[in-house]
């Protein structure tokens, strides 16, 4: 994107604001729950691989009855063009393809009678299917 403005104090200062939108869009926001989870998790012996570091992936992959869905894993394999997120004790990482689908979603971790799990609230979703598993 080119500005052109004669005064460069604005011009400078649009062109930074513009550089920290991108930035913040890009992020994805962890409830204190879920950061909480996710270090406990990795330091489990049956998910730590010795010698590698390990992170938190989520992708979203075709399926579902919406058309998309969430994948929520532990991988050690870095990928080409991956959005890097570094939290206190662990990184998170969304593939390239989903990192448009996933700006601005928050990621909690619910323990409750009825549920257990990772649960994802993302603004960009227009719809989801009546059991919650996958969205358009």
């Amino acid at each position: 994107m080119y500005v052109s403005y004669k005064d460069k104090k604005y011009s400078d200062f649009v062109k930074t604001k513009f550089i920290q939108i991108l930035r913040y869009t890009r992020n994805m926001i962890l409830t204190q729950e879920a950061k909480d989870k996710v270090v406990d998790l990795i330091q489990e012996p049956r998910i730590a691989v010795p010698d590698r570091d390990i992170f938190l992936r989520i992708s979203v992959q075709p399926g579902g009855c919406s058309g998309l869905r969430y994948q929520t894993y532990f991988d050690y394999e870095k990928l080409d063009g991956d959005a890097e997120h570094k939290f206190d004790g662990f990184s998170l990482r969304l593939d390239k393809m989903s990192v448009p689908y996933l700006e601005g979603a928050t990621l909690d971790f619910v323990d409750t009678i009825e549920k257990q799990g990772f649960v994802l609230d993302n603004p960009n979703a227009a719809g989801s299917c009546a059991c919650g598993d996958s969205f358009n």
